[in-house]
């Protein structure tokens, strides 16, 4: 027969550890349904990953999809709930936090903003069609459209980020950042949910790329490993603070080439079209249509022990 444990030795040391986890009870990191009542963050992934397959069907479960109509149906109303409780509260703490005129009833804008995010899947589907074919025309060890669609940690953070911009268009707070977030933590990509960009985007191999928050990029952008699209400096006002709804980040324009390692910063920095971007680059002024920048390489050094 298995032993009681004793957990004698901890009776004596409660009172005081509950003590110090009742002083932060009120605490920012704290979310309870007498306090914040945020959606917890398990909440929002699950409700991504069923989103994803949404729009791959079939190829992130264990088996085939085989859905009827009907279980089709059930399955989108169950999830279009869900969500829309996760969009409501997450805009309901919006308003307690910073308290507003213009956004109403919590519930009718979350129920707005979940019918169109699902009804723009047909729009998403067709971009990342583009960003398939893309990925399958740039890349010679790609096999199949399958192979990208279910390996290529790229394209779900392509995926992802597709969903998380439309519900950021939509004004939807947290939900949108903490997605691209687990792609992020996912894939090594980072890419605000705030970046425009255009269809036939494929981002190879992938870790360590980092795109802005008011990054535009066009179509048939390709960018390898390591490159980041970031902000040369950060503006602040009169009292210190960090001026945000700036222009931080660069543009791409349409059939750019950037390769690893690559860092080009600046809101008023633009590459023009069907440019090529040497690899480890550092760029903080724009360059005109059809450039070609690099880095003055040495010449390696080869010793050999003969």
């Amino acid at each position: 027969m298995e032993k009681k444990q004793d957990i004698a030795w901890i009776s004596k040391h409660l009172p005081g550890i509950l003590e110090g986890f009742r002083s932060c009870a009120g605490c920012a990191m704290v979310n309870s349904r007498k306090g914040a009542n945020l959606p917890g963050q398990r909440a929002i992934v699950d409700a991504l990953e069923e989103l994803v397959s949404l729009l791959f069907p079939g190829c992130y479960g264990h088996a085939p999809t085989g859905e009827e109509e009907g279980a089709m149906q059930e399955r989108i109303t169950n999830l279009a709930e869900r969500l829309a409780t996760i969009i409501e509260h997450a805009k309901m703490y919006e308003c307690r936090q910073d308290p507003c005129s213009k956004c109403g009833d919590c519930r009718a804008f979350a129920e707005k903003a979940t019918a169109t995010l699902l009804e723009s899947f047909p729009d998403i589907r067709t971009m990342l069609h583009e960003d398939i074919l893309a990925a399958y025309e740039g890349d010679p060890a790609a096999r199949s459209s399958m192979e990208i669609v279910m390996s290529y940690p790229g394209l779900y953070a392509v995926a992802v980020h597709r969903i998380a911009h439309r519900l950021a268009a939509l004004e939807v707070p947290l939900v949108p950042r903490v997605m691209s977030e687990h792609a992020h933590a996912r894939t090594g990509i980072d890419i605000h949910p705030g970046a425009t960009i255009g269809a036939g985007f494929f981002i190879d191999h992938g870790t360590g790329v980092v795109i802005g928050e008011t990054c535009i990029i066009g179509k048939k952008v390709k960018l390898y490993q390591g490159v980041t699209l970031g902000a040369l400096s950060f503006a602040k006002d009169d009292q210190g603070n960090l001026v945000k709804g700036v222009k931080r980040h660069p543009d791409v324009e349409d059939n750019v080439v950037i390769y690893a390692g690559a860092t080009i910063l600046g809101g008023r920095t633009r590459i023009g079209h069907d440019s090529i971007i040497g690899g480890n680059v550092w760029l903080t002024r724009s360059v005109p249509p059809f450039s070609k920048v690099y880095n003055q390489q040495p010449d390696p050094i080869v010793i050999s022990k003969k």
